[in-house]
């Protein structure tokens, strides 16, 4: 079987099967949309200090603990005025700030009851009645 002869203009118009196919432009892809969601509403901006001021009140022995419920607090009113996001960061924010306070105020009970007993105990040991 011989091929066919070379054809210097690809073979175009001629009936052999062998000859090259024309060129033809892909067909154009189908448009494409891209949905992103609906767009996000803006964090409050209180909602991420009572948070952030939490997070601070673990590690500086609850000195923020108190702005992180007030700003909580301050949050959420404005979130549900407003509709903005964040009601979550405020809500740790005040759970963080309750438990670091309740726990300051109790070890300060403690020490001072300690403190207390212990002056008290030394102050009557200087005063017999028998």
């Amino acid at each position: 079987m011989a091929q066919p002869p070379y054809d210097p203009y690809g073979g175009y118009g001629h009936s052999d099967p062998y000859a090259q196919q024309s060129y033809q432009q892909p067909a154009a892809a189908p448009v494409q949309h891209h949905y992103y969601g609906a767009p996000t509403r803006p964090n409050n901006g209180m909602a991420t200090a009572s948070m952030v001021l939490g997070i601070i009140g673990i590690f500086a022995c609850g000195l923020t603990s108190i702005l992180a419920i007030i700003f909580g607090h301050v949050a959420h009113s404005q979130i549900k005025r407003t509709g903005e996001g964040g009601a979550g960061m405020a809500t740790a924010g005040l759970v963080m700030g309750y438990i670091l306070t309740v726990g300051w105020l109790l070890y300060w009970v403690v020490i001072f009851g300690i403190y207390g007993v212990a002056l008290w105990g030394v102050s009557q040991s200087g005063t017999s009645t028998y």
